[in-house]
């Protein structure tokens, strides 16, 4: 009965909803990334990548949660560097962040100059490769929301399911999102930047300057929108040309 008790307590409720739409939102990021990543891989296997690489960072995700103790323990300050404490969190938000800003550009500059296709395709077809670095990626973007959990639900159980259930809509939308990316040039590069500008919030939350995630999710949106209006406007011209 005590995993199950927490359902008649109403707060455990709005608990398990707030859990699960903060988690929902805050996996945005991971999914422009899943879809940067699962698509330089051959059709057929993308699918398999995304559900692979996700179920692998759910399994971790649950695990963090199981071991609160090592969890609480990322936080707990490693040494003083400019009069910061820097913490395991701090460090892997910095690496991550990095690796984000060193990916993305690379990728950019592939596009810009025009790199073969067959090329890239050769170099990031490794399907191991990409499901790892969607796992790993996975708990660096979590990192602030798994811990984010701890401190706002009271029992386990609700953090369990609600991350169980943003996984879900991940699953899903990860999907949907990638094939959209991949449909549009210009989207991927939209993506590409957004994934460079991830990686900055990531770097700058590392050495301690918080930048609120409201800020970049409204400037994403916004591109996003303008975006959306330029593939309209150009569908509309090339309509109007075979027209004539």
């Amino acid at each position: 009965m005590g995993f199950f008790s927490w359902i008649f307590e109403p707060s455990a409720w709005i608990s398990l909803a707030t859990l699960t739409v903060l988690e929902i939102v805050l996996g945005i990021d991971n999914i422009i990334f899943i879809s940067i990543v699962a698509g330089k891989l051959p059709s057929n296997q993308q699918a398999r990548a995304r559900t692979t690489g996700l179920a692998l960072a759910l399994i971790t995700r649950i695990l963090l949660l199981l071991s609160i103790t090592t969890l609480m323990r990322l936080t707990w300050p490693l040494f003083t560097l400019f009069g910061h404490e820097y913490t395991c969190k701090d460090l892997i938000l910095l690496g991550g962040g990095l690796f984000l800003i060193a990916k993305s550009t690379h990728e950019i500059h592939k596009k810009v100059e025009g790199a073969a296709e067959g090329k890239a395709g050769r170099e990031s077809s490794n399907f191991a490769g990409v499901v790892v670095m969607i796992a790993l990626l996975d708990i660096v973007f979590s990192l602030d929301s798994v811990i984010t959990a701890v401190g706002l639900a009271q029992h386990l159980p609700v953090m369990i399911i609600a991350i169980v259930l943003a996984m879900f809509v991940m699953l899903v939308a990860s999907g949907t999102v990638s094939d959209f990316v991949n449909r549009y040039p210009t989207i991927r590069m939209l993506a590409l930047a957004f994934l460079i500008l991830i990686g900055v919030v990531l770097f700058a939350d590392g050495l301690g300057q918080h930048i609120d995630r409201g800020y970049i999710y409204f400037a994403m949106a916004f591109a996003t929108a303008v975006e959306m209006l330029n593939l309209r406007t150009r569908s509309g011209a090339k309509d109007g040309k075979e027209r004539e």
